[in-house]
């Protein structure tokens, strides 16, 4: 199992929108994740900074493979669609990511 973290900036006017769109995510969505093997995922909110910060836990054996297969998903395209205009990029970035990847430096079960 590999624990993973993400951070983006949230537009100040989307917060609300962000936020109700998270409180009914699609069925479809949540079962590719499933499928893709992410497990715990979490996204928390810190205003008013309006950054998010995405957590989940990757229980497969190619994360690769299974991000791949999950920005094919038709559905999963449409979700982004509604959800990317609230999002707002760190400008330092690495290129490729519109989250932020981060690294793990402590962790206690």
């Amino acid at each position: 199992m590999q624990r993973m973290g993400m951070v983006i900036g949230l537009k100040p006017e989307k917060v609300a929108e962000y936020k109700r769109l998270h409180a009914a995510v699609w069925p479809e969505i949540l079962a590719k994740i499933s499928e893709c093997n992410i497990t715990n995922y979490s996204i928390y909110l810190k205003e008013p900074e309006n950054l998010l910060f995405g957590y989940w836990e990757y229980r497969g054996a190619d994360f690769a493979a299974d991000a791949a297969r999950m920005a094919a998903d038709p559905r999963t395209q449409d979700w982004w669609a509604v959800c990317m205009p609230c999002q707002e990029p760190l400008p330092d970035r690495k290129d490729g990511e519109w989250w932020a990847m981060m690294e793990e430096v402590f962790h206690h079960d």
